[in-house]
């Protein structure tokens, strides 16, 4: 029997937040710490070129935290005018921002960093995370529209890295919203456009919500967990986002991992692809894997308990191994396959073709009631193989996965699954890949392998 996260835990999280005495300092108390500068920033014109744009603004980030030293509610009203941001705003155990829903918060060009954060941040690269690492709780941030201006595909002003600070940041941070080593968290009502960090990034957290994330002509991922993670519950993300929508990873690419370690019970629901005809990845990913450190040690990586329902266009399920292409595949990669264990995908809705790709250790999968846009598997057993072309000469190309690595996945329970409103069997939903070696590579792609998908029944 598969049990299945409970969300009980969450209901203090989710009361309305409280409102604004008399007393409250506000944003207009603390002008005095509001300069004025003038910068540039590089915004498309009407042609889609670059065009470089002289900007006078005011910068509010020592009022914002000014009103954070004083009490515990930070609240950003709306105004014709985008507050500006030159660092990140700190949040302390216990302290709540609320930003109005139209006010729309920028990151000063070339700042680097994460717009939002709590205080005591610790990363762990080198090592499993401790039992005690004083932890912030009880933070919450709602509302608000955030941008670190990534104006266009090509241009981020500067803005490239969400990292936890401009100088000494700690390593693998890289989140608009950054909340890692929290208990107690509830992100609720954002919007997160033109960014190119994770709209949230999540790390060595429990007890988390995230209810109600848009995310517009976004540039990385929505939704972002690394291990170890526990007891969350992630609802109402929509949008537009250039990589995945919602992402689970326990192993991770260094470059993006604070910390590693297992991913559990948690709660993934009323999550939307963006609109026909715009450009998204409209995925959602789960990363296990074997963390190996510096020093020799293994940390296993396991993500389980994990339910995902209501979705709606989300094309793409990714369960399948990675290793890192931008540090080099044989120097970050996970040692085999993750494990994956008691999963549950409900209601799941396709106007599009769509697929749950496994390519991993898996015990235990169901899937209840989905509509496909097609009578085709959507649940692929088996590894992937791809090509990244880099440039012309083949010697530089670089195989994506890990298509010779057997998995096995077992204990999968299917049913009412219809494809062009008629019921589908778990025979016609499942399909085993077997990859064999491409003999025409490089004259054709990909370069196939030697790994093979088995189905436990």
């Amino acid at each position: 029997m598969i049990s299945m996260p409970r969300l009980l835990i969450f209901s203090a999280l989710c009361v309305p937040l409280t409102l604004a005495s008399a007393a409250d300092k506000t944003l207009a108390d603390f002008q005095d710490l509001v300069p004025t500068a003038t910068w540039e920033e590089i915004w498309p014109d009407a042609s889609g070129e670059p065009e470089v744009r002289s900007v006078t603004a005011e910068l509010w980030t020592q009022a914002m935290q000014a009103v954070l030293e004083v009490q515990n509610t930070l609240r950003i009203p709306a105004r014709d005018q985008p507050y500006y941001l030159d660092g990140p705003i700190v949040l302390k155990s216990g302290q709540t921002l609320i930003a109005d829903t139209g006010a729309e918060i920028r990151l000063k060009p070339g700042t680097n960093s994460c717009m939002v954060r709590n205080k005591n941040l610790v990363g762990f690269p080198e090592g499993p995370v401790p039992a005690d690492t004083q932890p912030d709780h009880d933070i919450s941030v709602e509302g608000g529209i955030w941008t670190t201006l990534a104006t266009s595909a090509k241009e981020s002003n500067g803005n490239l890295r969400g990292a936890s600070a401009k100088a000494n940041a700690v390593p693998g941070t890289h989140g608009v919203i950054l909340m890692q080593n929290v208990r107690g968290v509830t992100l609720r009502n954002l919007t997160v456009r033109q960014s190119r960090a994770f709209a949230v990034h999540l790390a060595n957290v429990e007890e988390f919500t995230v209810d109600g994330l848009t995310l517009e002509n976004h540039r990385r991922d929505g939704v972002h967990v690394n291990g170890p993670a526990r007891r969350g519950l992630i609802r109402r993300v929509s949008g537009d986002s250039h990589d995945d929508t919602v992402a689970l990873n326990a192993w991770e690419w260094k470059n993006y991992a604070p910390s590693f370690g297992a991913i559990h019970d948690v709660v993934i629901e009323d999550i939307s692809g963006s609109p026909e005809g715009i450009r998204s990845a409209n995925s959602i990913r789960f990363l296990p894997g074997k963390k190996r450190f510096a020093d020799g040690a293994l940390l296993d990586c396991p993500i389980h308990d994990i339910t995902v329902r209501r979705t709606g266009d989300i094309t793409e399920f990714k369960l399948y191994d990675q290793p890192n292409l931008e540090l080099g595949r044989d120097k970050d990669f996970s040692e085999g396959l993750g494990r994956l264990k008691n999963f549950r995908f409900e209601d799941l809705t396709f106007t599009r073709p769509g697929r749950i790709e496994i390519h991993a250790e898996l015990d235990g999968l169901v899937l209840q009631n989905a509509a496909l846009a097609e009578r085709a598997p959507l649940i692929l057993i088996g590894p992937k193989s791809q090509t990244y072309r880099h440039g012309d000469d083949p010697a530089s190309w670089v195989e994506i996965f890990s298509p010779d690595l057997d998995c096995t996945a077992r204990n999968i329970i299917v049913s009412g699954v219809r494809g062009e409103s008629t019921g589908m069997t778990p025979k016609e939903v499942i399909r085993v890949i077997v990859q064999t070696p491409n003999p025409d590579y490089p004259a054709t792609t990909p370069q196939g392998g030697t790994g093979k998908g088995v189905w436990v029944r």
